[in-house]
């Protein structure tokens, strides 16, 4: 087999890459190692930011997110009992989509279908060849049966634990990282959200977010300890710690109910760099990861492919590499500025098990200073509804 791109991995950034392709006629080929529905029953992210929006409609995948995702003005964050709302659409002029991940990728999924663009699902055992070539090659086993892609680029849109970044000798590139040391107890209910906005909760018993994916469907987090483990979380008993971190108000508003979804996500901080390694290019947590406090994964993601599509796009119509050759460096920009971002609003809003006195009076004045400042206030909501492209 040939194409002109391989992508490995059919998550959101390797499928809105090759939409975006296969609509500017640029032959690709998706390679996913696992079943399309167990891609799609991977629970994730669900703020969307304006760029990452139009990049779907530019896909051809924005149809049922304007129909059904919740724009949302703002956010509002909860200290001491208090509650302050950060008016994203008056101090920026811009609104985030809340519209889940899985729901996007579904929708991908069908735009990629329905032009008849090649995604091959199940494909193990892949490895990536002669990157530094002008013919890279990418081998899998496909049931019994071993096959092989000639292409003349790679994108590496396999995720975090994926073969692409694997793929590059140590000695061409340097990671970066932060384990944190606590994780997010999620839980996904059919209740409607405690509220119109998402609620960022920073208490002495730690962080909590109330969140959502519909007008029928909440999204809830709490921060657990590391060792902790689903078991040991009961519904009765999430419900009950959650009630303990909310307002008064919010606490008797909340509509309980049997979670039909639990997991347990730790969370760091993490770049890989330069995210080029010959004729293969890194994009989305393949080559980053954030921590879900700034609602950046997916949009990290949508902004590299932005940038790597454009690349591409102008190699192909027009034989210019320059956009190829700047690719990691205007993505790195724009990543570490959002990992400044999800680190800070990390740091903020949880109890860290090591903070001393003196720690907590300085995250408590972060927070008063937040409450009273528009300044500060607006570098949250630019930050937050995502720095532009």
């Amino acid at each position: 087999m040939r194409t002109q791109v391989a992508i490995i991995g059919s998550g959101p950034s390797g499928l809105l890459l090759g939409q975006l392709l296969s609509r500017a006629g640029i032959d690709n080929v998706i390679l996913e190692q696992k079943s399309q529905a167990y891609v799609l029953s991977r629970i994730r992210a669900g703020v969307v930011e304006q760029g990452a929006v139009k990049l779907l409609e530019e896909a051809g995948a924005a149809d049922r997110l304007h129909r059904e995702g919740l724009v949302h003005d703002g956010t509002e964050i909860a200290f001491q009992g208090r509650r302050r709302r950060i008016d994203f659409k008056a101090l920026t002029g811009h609104v985030v989509t809340v519209y889940g991940q899985t729901e996007i990728t579904k929708d991908l999924m069908d735009a990629r279908e329905s032009i008849g663009a090649t995604t091959v699902y199940e494909a193990v055992e892949v490895a990536l060849f002669d990157l530094k070539s002008n013919r890279p090659r990418v081998s899998w086993r496909e049931g019994a049966e071993t096959r092989e892609l000639e292409c003349d680029y790679v994108a590496g849109c396999d995720g975090f634990h994926g073969v692409s970044r694997r793929s590059i000798p140590e000695a061409e590139i340097a990671t970066y990282e932060r384990v944190y040391p606590f994780g997010w107890l999620g839980v996904l209910v059919e209740k409607p959200p405690v509220s119109h906005e998402l609620i960022y909760i920073n208490h002495a018993r730690g962080f909590a977010l109330c969140s959502m994916r519909s007008s029928t469907r909440s999204r809830y987090y709490l921060q657990c300890r590391l060792d902790e483990h689903v078991d040991d979380w009961p519904d009765d008993k999430f419900w009950e710690e959650l009630k303990r971190r909310l307002d008064p108000a919010t606490a008797a508003a909340l509509q309980t109910g049997v979670s039909i979804e639990k997991s347990i996500a730790p969370l760091r901080s993490f770049v890989a760099e330069p995210m080029r390694y010959g004729r293969l290019f890194l994009a989305g947590d393949a080559a980053h990861i954030v921590p879900p406090t700034g609602a950046k994964g997916l949009n990290l993601a949508a902004s590299d492919v932005f940038y790597l599509s454009r690349a591409l796009v102008d190699y192909y119509k027009n034989g210019a590499t320059a956009g190829l050759d700047g690719y990691a460096e205007k993505a790195l920009s724009r990543v570490w500025k959002a990992e400044r971002f999800s680190w800070w609003m990390t740091q903020i809003l949880h109890r860290f098990p090591e903070s001393s006195g003196f720690d907590q009076k300085m995250q408590a004045a972060e927070l008063e200073y937040l409450f009273a400042s528009k300044a500060a206030q607006t570098a949250l909501a630019e930050n937050y509804v995502g720095l532009p492209y």
